[in-house]
């Protein structure tokens, strides 16, 4: 077992985690026949997984620019101060915008680095100058336009826990 886990997968589990986010929505009965586990049996581990944070939800994803959202940015954010009251108060901003889909605290040239789609390149301007850069403690923006995707929200790599390079 690794040491930052908090709980013991063993291989049936990782096949279940990769089989899963791959197809979401596959009944226990079909990742039965992926993992070979009773229906029953699957029910129990993903109660499990689910119960101790390893599974933290079910989405659906969509397809940003088949709804409009044409543009999408990487932009890397600097912050004036790093006081407790300023980050917070920007974490609290940042949750607010809808447009925000992802934020992460970086090291290195930037503070934040956020993804943000946007319906075409007016908008994210408009949003970047109206509603980013007002965000109390904001002190420089950087973006950098996505031109096309070809893999997007792919699996997260499971090998490393079973020791071999596939979970199943």
């Amino acid at each position: 077992m690794h040491k930052f886990l908090m709980i013991d997968l063993d291989h049936f589990d990782l096949a279940l985690l990769d089989v899963l986010q791959r197809f979401g929505r596959a009944t226990h009965q079909q990742l039965g026949e992926q993992v070979p586990l009773s229906p029953s049996q699957i029910g129990r581990r993903l109660q499990r997984l689910e119960s101790t944070g390893v599974i933290e939800g079910y989405r659906v994803m969509l397809r940003p620019e088949k709804l409009g959202l044409g543009v999408t940015a990487f932009t890397s954010l600097k912050l004036k101060h790093q006081g407790d009251s300023v980050i917070e108060q920007f974490q609290q901003q940042i949750e607010s915008l809808p447009e925000v889909l992802e934020c992460h605290a970086t090291v290195g040239d930037a503070d934040y680095l956020l993804r943000i789609v946007a319906p075409d390149l007016s908008a994210l301007s408009s949003f970047v100058m109206k509603k980013l850069m007002r965000v109390p403690g904001v002190d420089s923006v950087r973006s950098n336009i996505v031109l096309t995707t070809f893999k997007r929200n792919g699996p997260l790599p499971l090998g490393h826990l079973s020791g071999s390079d596939t979970a199943s």
